[in-house]
């Protein structure tokens, strides 16, 4: 027997075995049916080739007997002839059946690798496309903390940053620039006569001319709004002065165009040195802010340039101060109101005397702090109707929770700033107040300034009127103190002429002043208005206003003014017609 014999038997045993261990795999495949002809198959070959091997080794036997050995030859080739068609039939049924089930399943799988390589470069492209667009998100959330989206300029964050990089730089390398801080004069009347899409347009044609002036190594940003600021690289102040002009100059010749319309704009502009003397950037662009803002006051369309010791620059870097204070005040409700009387100089008894709410800030520590000392900063940085709605409010709670002081009282009187003036919703918020709390309009009188008045003449005369049909009182208030008060005063429906204290102080003295108050006084009168004097304070003064006719008198020498649980009336005196409790700090 050699080696090939045994190959032939063994491997189909192999075949058999190695069909029959993935039986279960086959049948998961559906070839359950071609596995099993295939193995029978095997099975019969693997039988055949071992009953041949075993004929093949009895033979020699059996040569003494001729007819036994052809007779097992015959049964041989014919049991060979049998077990080979039925073997390779079965085998080749097997295998045809596979092919029929594998031809379509290979189709089908190679559909479902198609499908999946195209659903994979799908994929592969969307991720793709997504890893793109996060790349664009990042650079355009990169871009946006960098640079204004209106005008392409950096923006006062980046502004910031580099600022900070030169301050740096300064102190190491005692280099000298400039910071140049610019303010439109004009913008808020295109913005309020053309509209916002005029005014982001002109802020646009602004930041493309100011690129185009400066210098290749100079930095121009837009710190918001209408303002921008130019760092002026290697250069003195006289110098950065010179770029500055050069600038203004390029504005004043600049023609803004809307709806067929000329346009001209002024710009104000602060100039502060960055030197190894430098404070921090903070410091710096609070001095240049104050440089354009004495800019503006001076004139406007002007080029201030700071100095350290300015007392112009003392004065509004105390009010900016003041900003952060004021605003404090209100979050954390330390305004107070205080209260000072008004009273009649007359004879009639039945006349009752009113009263003024005046505004305190009450410190941390207790401390009072006069409005003197914080409303020039409120109304220099447009914090006087948040003050006003303060004033508003609480001053009609107080109303409300004293009604046996406020009986005494025919009416109080209330100021209203000339911002509040301009904005309609503050009259709402006032008409709001009177009905929720429900006030007797008629017990309230509001006091205007006659420069407030006059500058935005068209909104007191609407804010008046509005006010006056509900029952409200008005007061004009400082009267005789501009120039065209008495152009003016025919046109205001006001109740009481106020007539500026600056008259009333020296009335004893000085016969100018005592002619003033008279005019004014008869003034008054023929226009159907009553007058009160400010800045009484003493006697003497109040006889002159008797001897006069002025109406009513308000100072210091009738009450100081103190909160209103602190105020009543005590008997009538001789000279003032009333006396106050004056327990009160002055």
């Amino acid at each position: 027997m050699t080696i090939i014999d045994i190959l032939i038997v063994i491997v189909p045993l192999y075949l058999f075995f190695l069909f029959k261990k993935h039986h279960q795999e086959l049948k998961n495949l559906g070839l359950t049916l071609s596995t099993n002809f295939i193995l029978f198959g095997l099975f019969v070959i693997s039988i055949f080739y071992a009953t041949d091997l075993a004929v093949m080794h009895l033979l020699p036997l059996f040569k003494s007997n001729q007819s036994v050995m052809a007779a097992m030859l015959d049964l041989h080739l014919n049991w060979n002839r049998m077990v080979t068609v039925l073997g390779i039939g079965t085998i080749g049924f097997g295998v045809a059946y596979l092919l029929h089930v594998l031809i379509p399943s290979a189709n089908r799988t190679m559909n479902k690798l198609e499908k999946n390589i195209v659903e994979s470069e799908e994929k592969f492209r969307n991720m793709f496309q997504k890893a793109n667009e996060t790349r664009q998100l990042s650079e355009r959330l990169i871009y946006h903390t960098r640079y204004d989206v209106l005008t392409n300029l950096i923006n006062r964050r980046e502004f910031e940053r580099r600022l900070t990089h030169f301050v740096e730089t300064t102190c190491d390398n005692s280099s000298e620039h400039a910071l140049c801080y610019l303010d439109l004069d004009q913008f808020k009347v295109i913005n309020d006569t053309c509209g916002h899409v005029a005014g982001d347009e002109m802020l646009r044609q602004i930041g493309k001319l100011l690129q185009k002036t400066i210098r290749k190594r100079d930095t121009l940003a837009r710190l918001g709004g209408d303002e921008f600021g130019i760092i002026i690289q290697d250069c003195n102040l006289e110098q950065a002065r010179q770029v500055a002009s050069t600038l203004q100059k390029k504005i004043q010749d600049f023609r803004f165009v809307w709806d067929n319309k000329n346009y001209n704009i002024g710009i104000s502009m602060g100039i502060v040195p960055i030197n190894e003397n430098t404070g921090s950037t903070t410091d710096i662009l609070k001095d240049a802010d104050v440089a354009c803002i004495i800019a503006k006051d001076n004139g406007r369309n002007r080029i201030h340039v700071y100095h350290p010791g300015n007392e112009e620059l003392v004065q509004r870097h105390g009010e900016m101060q003041w900003v952060a204070r004021i605003n404090q005040a209100l979050e954390e409700d330390r305004f107070r109101l205080y209260t000072q009387p008004i009273v009649p100089l007359g004879d009639d008894d039945t006349i009752l005397p009113h009263f003024e709410f005046l505004v305190r800030i009450e410190e941390k520590d207790g401390e009072i702090i006069l409005p003197g000392a914080f409303l020039p900063a409120a109304e220099r940085y447009n914090l006087m109707t948040k003050i006003d709605r303060w004033v508003v409010e609480k001053a009609f709670d107080t109303f409300m929770a004293y009604p046996s002081i406020v009986s005494q009282f025919d009416h109080c009187s209330i100021n209203i700033s000339g911002q509040s003036l301009t904005e309609p919703e503050f009259l709402d918020f006032i008409i709001t107040q009177l009905q929720e709390k429900n006030i007797d309009a008629e017990r309230i009188c509001f006091e205007i300034t006659e420069t407030a008045a006059i500058e935005n003449l068209n909104a007191a005369s609407r804010f008046i009127s509005t006010l006056k049909r509900l029952g409200c009182r008005f007061a004009l208030d400082d009267f005789g103190s501009g120039l065209s008060s008495f152009a003016y005063l025919k046109n205001m429906e006001v109740d009481y002429l106020k007539i500026d204290g600056m008259f009333v102080k020296d009335i004893v003295d000085n016969e100018i002043d005592y002619a003033m108050v008279k005019m004014i006084n008869e003034l008054g009168h023929v226009m159907g208005m009553q007058t009160i004097a400010e800045f009484v304070e003493n006697d003497a003064i109040v006889d002159k206003l008797k001897q006069i006719g002025v109406n009513y008198a308000q100072g210091y020498g009738i009450g100081r003014p103190c909160p209103i649980e602190d105020m009543c009336i005590l008997p009538r005196s001789d000279t003032l017609g009333y006396s106050y409790k004056r327990t009160i700090i002055a």
